[in-house]
């Protein structure tokens, strides 16, 4: 394609002429993406588009190409080097093509591999008493761990040796593969993009440099948590390959239910049992708590279902200050059997009591009635 017949750049990456570096590298990636010949295998046309718009921007990308472009158009640029397509500026597109592909060691990735990465994190399940997770405890748990190998200091050689260089990607990491008119850099399969192979491994972790070791660590529950709950301790996960930091550890809560108390949220709900005389003529009951038994007045006339509210009572407020309230639910239980003399008293009682003292049964029957007329 000879300089008169070529499209103008700023026209093949569809952008003004005072377009900045951000807006040309969008516009350049929306384009290889959409003309990549893989995506395209059935139009002949579209790898030429793909190079087009390479070569566009491998001049309006450059601050020198693009001022010659612009003072001269197509004509400067002759005689300035790798000026036009070359398949060099794929070495610098890892960020713009990398989730097309799917891999990192793409256009030069492979030489990521070599540079500082954070270590993995971990996650470790603890399980806690229900009055653990609401006052907070302090737990020690042991959890295995990847440690540098104190015997070859994560090298991986025995001591007294060293690494040699790769023989096959000759210590670069990466190997360099022609692909129709591109050139892409992949991590070299021997040496893993290390550019390095171990002769000697150490002994102790046999070439990786890290061995698993038993780690006891204490941890902090905060009064509280509850069930489903996440810590994290910095630093406490796997370790970072290449003098990178290492990751986190992530401590996920599960707590057991209670066998008398119900959580909801900061509140804690539960139900207690009356006779039927207790709940008709009042009393003064003991209902537990999480801490120390607390006395309740049933006022005369509490029916079943009634609710108490009994503030401060529930759980802390994680990480904040206060607590929630202590719900005490009324169940007034009926006598399933009666002694002769209960019953005789019973019906005393019922004998002295108003009919009006039942609104829920003289209702229920004068519906009835004007069911029926």
């Amino acid at each position: 394609m000879n300089p008169v017949s070529k499209r103008d750049y700023y026209e093949v990456l569809g952008v003004g002429r005072e377009a900045g570096e951000q807006e040309i590298k969008g516009a350049y990636r929306r384009l290889a993406l959409q003309h990549h010949p893989d995506r395209n295998p059935e139009d002949p046309t579209a790898e030429e588009r793909f190079k087009e718009a390479s070569e566009a921007y491998t001049v309006l990308s450059d601050p020198q190409k693009r001022a010659a472009y612009d003072r001269y158009g197509h004509a400067g640029l002759q005689g300035v080097a790798a000026s036009g397509y070359s398949p060099d500026v794929f070495t610098d597109f890892g960020d713009i093509l990398g989730d097309f592909f799917g891999f990192g060691d793409l256009f030069g990735g492979g030489r990521r591999r070599s540079r500082a990465q954070r270590g993995e994190d971990i996650r470790y399940d603890l399980e806690l008493g229900f009055e653990e997770a609401v006052f907070g405890m302090s737990a020690e748990i042991q959890m295995p761990r990847m440690e540098v190998c104190d015997r070859c200091n994560g090298g991986g050689s025995e001591p007294g040796s060293s690494p040699t260089a790769c023989p096959t990607c000759h210590g670069r990491g990466e190997i360099l593969y022609q692909q129709s008119f591109l050139s892409i850099r992949r991590a070299c399969s021997t040496c893993g993009g290390s550019g390095k192979v171990i002769r000697h491994p150490c002994g102790q972790c046999r070439g990786n440099g890290y061995r698993q070791v038993q780690r006891k660590l204490k941890v902090n529950i905060p009064a509280g948590v509850d069930d489903g709950t996440r810590l994290r301790l910095s630093s406490e996960g796997q370790p970072g390959v290449n003098g990178g930091p290492p990751g986190d550890l992530y401590v996920f809560l599960k707590v057991k239910q209670h066998a008398f108390f119900e959580r909801h949220e900061h509140d804690l709900h539960c139900t207690i049992p009356i006779g039927i005389a207790q709940a008709a003529l009042g009393a003064e009951i003991e209902v537990p708590t999480l801490e120390q038994p607390h006395k309740l007045k049933i006022p005369e006339g509490t029916q079943s279902g009634a609710q108490f509210r009994l503030r401060n009572k529930g759980v802390p407020v994680l990480n904040g200050s206060g607590r929630g309230d202590l719900y005490i639910h009324v169940d007034v239980k009926v006598p399933m059997r009666l002694t002769r003399e209960q019953r005789k008293l019973l019906e005393q009682l019922r004998d002295t009591l108003p009919v009006d003292n039942a609104p829920a049964e003289k209702g229920l029957f004068e519906k009835v009635k004007d069911y029926f007329g």
